[in-house]
């Protein structure tokens, strides 16, 4: 099976605090647009206060995609994914759109 090395078109934060991972994209009323969020270290999440769907891609340490869930939505949640050390919170249809695959390294 073939992995590839991707990077991502869009500008990502990091929440790498106690408060900002904490917060997330809790309460925040805008649809994201070719931006993500970068939550570290974390294994699962919750979309609880969310208003909108997002692709969540989860990675290992070494930022190879060991799990993704798309166009998850309001109030549902994550369990905890073995092997995943941190996630990435992407628009939705950002997976399908570019052919992210399990496996995938991702440059960020």
């Amino acid at each position: 099976m073939d992995h590839s090395i991707r990077t991502l078109p869009y500008s990502i934060n990091l929440a790498d605090s106690f408060f900002k991972r904490l917060k997330g994209l809790m309460f925040r009323k805008d649809q994201l647009v070719e931006e993500g969020l970068w939550i570290v270290p974390c294994n699962s999440i919750h979309m609880c206060f969310m208003n909108f769907d997002i692709d969540a891609v989860f990675l290992n340490k070494e930022g190879q995609i060991v799990k993704m869930v798309e166009k998850l939505k309001p109030w549902k949640f994550v369990k905890p994914v073995r092997d995943a050390y941190s996630v990435i919170e992407l628009p939705p249809g950002t997976v399908a759109k570019l052919g992210l695959k399990q496996g995938d390294m991702l440059q960020l």
